[in-house]
């Protein structure tokens, strides 16, 4: 099948944040100082259980790899750290979820033209290993080329970028697909996410935006367009305490969403997974949040776009805190079953 009946075969999701995407501040982590650098347990099997037995049915990984490279020019992944990886990758395959594996909080591919042959040359052999390492894996795992690609600490960071930006990214996407073909295995018509500049949903960054093609396969097929969206922003993602309520007017901003997303993505045949979205706890606003997440993922549905929830396991914290959890991973139960069931369009 390609890539858009593909996705009408996927549920809802779930992330495992702040975890495997951790930078630790030792100089030299081992796994699990990464794992747990950002105050996460060490994850285990049945926790990844307990994410299907709530109903979810794609398991995103995000994993920061650089930590665990060495150096220039084989940048070789840590063994032990592919190994960790690859458990936590079965425990979710073999519990029925489609994984999700991608590069997140890298600190090399800052999409300039002046960047982009040393981000070319890492992004391409690291990828290149973790492709031949999974080249026998089914269908049920997909890569993702990067995370939120964008230039940090500019004034175009969050706003869409600038032309620069955004061609950048688009080659990386091609390096990236490019790689993963000519690997073999499984990975020659493996389904691949590959992200807008910052994974942005905001009209400059996806009016421009082009899939890469590779010459194995037709324009876009098996690949997935990659798009984060907290909409509506003061209500799911910003710190402004105040904006905890949920209300019809907010159900614009989400309407207002999809249909760009339909207008520049989908309408030119490209399939499309929200890889994070999500409400933050501002205070006591489970019933907000549960509204919230009953509509984001019905309108959606509407679009055949998979959504994955950000989750962080964070539930406790000053007001500035990004509390997205849903899962208590230390007791192993989820603290907001209604916010869940909602998300999930049980309730």
């Amino acid at each position: 099948m390609n890539a858009i009946e593909y996705v009408k075969t996927l549920g809802t999701g779930w992330n495992l944040g702040n975890t495997f995407d951790a930078v630790s501040k030792e100089s030299n982590p081992t796994p699990t100082q990464q794992e747990t650098a950002w105050h996460n347990p060490v994850t285990t099997e049945a926790m990844v259980k307990k994410v299907k037995d709530a109903g979810f049915d794609i398991f995103r990984l995000p994993t920061t790899w650089y930590p665990q490279l060495g150096p220039a020019p084989d940048y070789t992944i840590k063994p032990e750290w592919l190994t960790r990886i690859n458990e936590v990758v079965d425990w979710a395959i073999n519990s029925g979820m489609t994984v999700i594996l991608n590069l997140h909080h890298e600190n090399w591919h800052f999409p300039s033209e002046e960047n982009y042959p040393k981000a070319s040359e890492i992004l391409k052999k690291v990828w290149a290993q973790i492709a031949n390492h999974f080249a026998h894996y089914d269908s049920n795992l997909i890569f993702e080329a990067m995370n939120e690609p964008r230039k940090q600490g500019t004034p175009v960071e969050w706003t869409g970028g600038d032309e620069e930006g955004r061609n950048v990214v688009m080659k990386l996407n091609q390096d990236f697909v490019d790689t993963v073909r000519t690997t073999g295995g499984k990975n020659a018509t493996r389904m691949l996410m590959v992200p807008i500049y910052a994974a942005s949903s905001d009209e400059p960054a996806m009016k421009d935006f082009t899939q890469p093609v590779y010459n194995l396969c037709q324009p876009g097929e098996n690949l997935i367009t990659s798009v984060h969206a907290y909409t509506p922003y003061e209500f799911a993602l910003s710190n402004n305490q105040a904006a905890n309520k949920w209300s019809d007017d907010l159900k614009k901003d989400i309407d207002a969403l999809f249909e760009r997303i339909d207008k520049y993505l989908l309408q030119k045949g490209m399939a499309v997974i929200m890889g994070e979205c999500g409400a933050r706890r501002k205070g006591n606003n489970v019933q907000d949040r549960v509204e919230w997440a009953k509509y984001y993922t019905a309108t959606a549905k509407k679009y055949n776009i998979p959504c994955i929830w950000w989750d962080n396991g964070a539930m406790e914290g000053s007001d500035d805190s990004e509390l997205f959890g849903l899962l208590n991973r230390k007791a192993c139960k989820w603290e907001y079953p209604e916010i869940v069931d909602a998300f999930l369009q049980k309730a």
